[in-house]
């Protein structure tokens, strides 16, 4: 019995953080699986597979269901799902990592700064009082949320016991990202309602900032000016606002006029509101405040909002996608080539090799896991789908679960357990990350080998590109 301890020990002791954060992260979702599944928390057309997809969902805030949360989770089953929404949104490598100090006891002091490195990378900065800061900053804006639709937003549900639960629920879903509703048609019945679309906004865009930035603002609250704050948070705060901008102007414009569909019955107020609350939560949050399908929204409109899911929230945030940072990097690098300069500079700072490198890998690495996605997810008619999708249905929903969105044109539940497991595998690598996963997975094959930087130096060459 001691031997076997000694031999679990070592084992937790040889795992990589990339490691230990996909492991931890497959142990919630299976236990959260088997939750739901329970009779308590769900009724008998939900079974171990229905609960496997919605886990899966939950943890890593995506919003996909095959489900009706209402319907078929009871009031214990809705708890458990939030309870994995908050788990998955505060930051799954954070917390796998914050508890990784208490299971691998006795690391060495290489392994105990590798580890804060990798935190630092994700945008939390350290353990204990950081995550601290993190959870309590969650709960003063999630129940300021619920509060506020409380009293002003959800005023229009007489039981007050629903009403403080969907209040609750909603704000942890909207603070997370998650997307998930308590309600079929999510948030299409307050549509007009100001305050729920202004709310559920606000805590959206506040959960997909990351840390590092709501730190960096709370700490020049007294004296805010924006050349003080970081690089980091000025690329965030201002990638983020022109993304809002050109979402709601470019929505507003091709289902104006290339479609009327969408806005139909609505005036230019509720127009506006509408394509700002759609913009917003295109960015990985994916509520709807709209009827989202391949007939009511333009094709330009939803490669738009293709666009924007790809592109996602921010490091450290709730949200996925390959990060606001990424393709600021990335317009940077394109800038400075077109001026035949030799380095990257944003703001007057000088940025790395080493990050444009970084950001030239997550989006490549991404763009060919969506594509590898979409062939599988159009081999479905080969493994008994009878539904006919079109391709751009297929390559919408394969973003959206990559990007852990949730916008569903309609054809996740009509998908054999083959496309949704595609989905499964989708969500789970876009919410940890794809160089987090290619990691763990190099590590597992070179069994936990680490390569230095080669010393040795080359001749250069180059080639025409």
């Amino acid at each position: 019995m001691y031997n076997q301890l000694i031999r679990k020990q070592s084992l937790f002791r040889g795992l990589t953080v990339p490691q230990f954060t996909v492991l931890t992260g497959l142990l919630v979702i299976f236990l959260g699986t088997f939750a739901l599944a329970l009779p308590i928390c769900s009724n008998t057309d939900v079974g171990l597979w229905e609960s496997f997809f919605t886990a899966t969902s939950a943890v890593t805030v995506t919003g996909l269901s095959i489900i009706n949360v209402s319907q078929d989770l009871t009031l214990l089953g809705q708890i458990v799902l939030a309870f994995m929404l908050l788990i998955g949104g505060l930051g799954l490598m954070a917390i796998t990592t914050f508890l990784q100090g208490f299971v691998v006891s006795g690391t060495e002091l290489k392994t105990r700064l590798d580890r804060g490195r990798t935190l630092d990378e994700f945008g939390v900065g350290g353990v204990g009082r950081t995550f601290k800061g993190i959870a309590l900053t969650a709960a003063v804006l999630i129940l300021i949320g619920a509060f506020v639709l409380y009293i002003f937003g959800f005023n229009d549900i007489p039981n007050l016991g629903d009403r403080l639960w969907a209040s609750i629920f909603h704000s942890i879903s909207a603070y997370n990202n998650a997307g998930f509703g308590l309600w079929e048609n999510s948030l299409e019945s307050y549509r007009t309602n100001s305050v729920v679309n202004i709310t559920i906004i606000i805590l959206i865009f506040l959960g997909g900032l990351g840390w590092r930035v709501t730190s960096d603002l709370w700490t020049n609250r007294r004296n805010l000016h924006f050349r003080k704050l970081s690089l980091h948070t000025r690329l965030v705060l201002r990638t983020s606002f022109v993304l809002m901008i050109i979402g709601t102007i470019g929505l507003l414009i091709t289902e104006s006029i290339v479609q009327e569909n969408f806005f139909a019955g609505l005036d230019f107020k509720q127009r506006f509101v509408s394509a700002f609350f759609k913009s917003v939560s295109a960015r990985t949050a994916g509520f709807t405040n709209m009827p989202i399908s391949i007939q009511t929204v333009s094709d330009s409109g939803l490669l738009l909002l293709m666009t924007l899911m790809f592109i996602g929230a921010s490091p450290g945030g709730t949200g996925g996608g390959i990060k606001t940072t990424t393709v600021a990097a990335l317009l940077a690098a394109t800038r400075s080539t077109l001026r035949g300069q030799d380095d990257v500079v944003i703001r007057n700072r000088k940025i790395s090799d080493k990050v444009v490198l970084k950001a030239v890998g997550i989006t490549v690495g991404s763009l060919l896991f969506v594509l590898m996605m979409a062939l599988l997810i159009t081999m479905t008619g080969n493994f008994g789908t009878e539904s006919s999708f079109s391709f751009l249905e297929m390559l919408f929903t394969c973003i959206s679960a990559f990007a852990t969105v949730g916008f569903d044109l309609g054809i996740t539940e009509k998908l054999n357990h083959f496309g949704q497991l595609v989905l499964i595998i989708g969500m789970f690598v876009g919410r940890l990350g794809i160089l987090l996963l290619l990691s763990a997975i190099w590590h597992a094959l070179n069994k936990g080998r680490f390569y230095n930087q080669n010393r040795i130096g080359y001749p250069r060459e180059d080639f025409y590109v």
